[in-house]
């Protein structure tokens, strides 16, 4: 039986960048760096991310989730929180949540002439959906992965 060490590296763990967005709604995201750490730690029942947003980067297009709760905490840099509310800077010790079900458009901007580094934390439950107020876009969390597709359903 092998041991694996729970301490990750995040400049090891695995990275995604830019979006899984369809290409017209990619754009504002594309430079977006998410490390995922929660995977590199072998969780399953919810996801951590080290995102880095550099100048002008999105965090995503405006969206809630009708299952999932969301978390961030700012690490360093300063960031944009964009909700129906209006905007809020948000600083390095800073952090806001996102409860499920609540239909209040949320997304992070970096604004600012240098990176910003936060943590997200989001659980994993089947059946989430994700809807975008901005744009033409729905998301399903199907086999363990977000599917975006149209408003009414179609594929893009």
């Amino acid at each position: 039986m092998t041991t694996r060490s729970p301490v990750i590296d995040p400049q090891t763990a695995p990275k995604r960048l830019g979006s899984g967005y369809p290409p017209e709604f990619a754009g504002p995201c594309v430079t977006r760096i998410k490390r995922q750490l929660g995977d590199a730690a072998g969780l399953t029942n919810f996801g951590v991310n080290l995102t880095e947003l550099p100048p002008g980067c999105w965090s995503s297009q405006r969206h809630w989730h009708t299952k999932q709760d969301e978390f961030i905490y700012v690490v360093e840099g300063e960031i944009t929180l964009v909700t129906d509310a209006g905007e809020t800077l948000l600083k390095p010790g800073m952090c806001a949540g996102f409860p499920a079900g609540k239909p209040d458009g949320h997304h992070l901007i970096n604004k600012s002439d240098r990176p910003a580094k936060y943590l997200e934390v989001g659980d994993r439950t089947a059946g989430d959906e994700g809807h975008y107020p901005d744009v033409d876009m729905q998301a399903r969390f199907i086999d363990g992965k977000y599917v975006a597709t149209r408003r009414d359903g179609t594929p893009y």
